[in-house]
């Protein structure tokens, strides 16, 4: 009995008793070392004058000269306001939206109705990347887009809105929000759905109106997780999508829509000439050091004001 006892506490302390649970997540373990930090020893090549004849370990080093040239670059400045611009904008509005519709989501009592809410809502998320950029430029179309049909109806002017500098921002925006809102607004869908129904039934009973259950019982019950999505989206602030940004930039609009992703793939590899490998990895280690920062403010300020942070 006493061995019975012993072996059981030793099993507890390793904390072997959930052994399955372990070999269910193995795979994903590994697939995580393999895939994101095996391939992090990469980050020397920003370091280097990197050749990839030569490879990794034997390419020159040159120090923090990559560095150097990236902060002295005219395109730094430009590239890094555009980035914080666009990351800065979109985080409250894909922050703020979502909840909204969730809300209303959860207020819908036909079943039906709320699935087919949620199908229309979610279904652009599927749509590509490519497709939703040729849309924007079907639609900003001056000769025939519909945004200028119904801006025409007001005597607004025409334009190719998709080739104005100013309009990039609000256009990304939009685009990602009428792509993406469905799609996270189902984590705080599942969330309202976890509250429990006597809550809503005693502040009915107490006089509260459908308003007034949703601020005190509803956004309560998905703070927690809008503050760790939150915390989740500081951490990927300056990882604005490269495809997106990359297939809407032209001639016209570039002074806005360069961003860090953009300027290190065209320095790097899509370079018609010399391709200056640790320049770009110089940059993307730039952005990667600003996300890690951010995103342990972030996370910091979280447990400051007492709410939940990520650890």
């Amino acid at each position: 009995m006493e061995k019975t006892r012993l072996k059981r506490k030793l099993i507890n302390k390793l904390g072997l008793r959930y052994w399955q649970l372990y070999i269910l997540i193995l795979p994903a373990l590994v697939f995580l070392v393999i895939f994101c930090y095996l391939p992090m020893y990469g980050v020397i090549v920003a370091f280097q004058n990197y050749n990839p004849i030569l490879g990794v370990f034997d390419s020159p080093w040159v120090g923090w000269t990559n560095f150097e040239s990236l902060f002295n670059s005219y395109w730094f400045t430009i590239m890094l306001v555009n980035t914080l611009e666009l990351s800065l904008y979109s985080l409250p509005v894909n922050t703020i939206f979502p909840i909204v519709l969730a809300l209303l989501i959860n207020e819908v009592r036909h079943s039906w109705f709320k699935k087919t809410v949620q199908t229309i809502s979610y279904a652009p998320y599927f749509v590509s990347v490519i497709v939703t950029v040729g849309m924007c430029f079907t639609f900003t179309n001056a000769d025939y887009g519909i945004v200028n049909k119904l801006l025409g109806l007001f005597g607004i002017e025409g334009k190719a809105w998709m080739y104005e500098p100013g309009a990039f921002n609000f256009i990304y925006i939009v685009s990602g929000l009428w792509q993406g809102c469905g799609w996270w607004a189902i984590i705080y869908v599942a969330t309202l759905s976890t509250v429990d129904p006597s809550l809503h039934e005693a502040a009915t009973i107490d006089g509260a109106g459908r308003f007034k259950r949703i601020w005190h019982i509803n956004i309560p019950a998905i703070l927690p997780t809008a503050i760790i999505l939150f915390i989740m989206a500081m951490g990927g602030i300056m990882n604005v999508g490269f495809e997106k940004a990359y297939l809407m930039q032209n001639a016209s609009n570039l002074v806005e829509s360069e961003i860090i992703a953009t300027y290190a793939y065209k320095v790097s590899i899509a370079a018609t000439g010399y391709k200056n490998y640790g320049f770009g990895s110089a940059v993307g280690l730039f952005n990667s050091v600003i996300n890690i920062v951010l995103l342990l403010l972030a996370n910091f300020g979280a447990k400051l004001l007492g709410k939940e942070s990520l650890w």
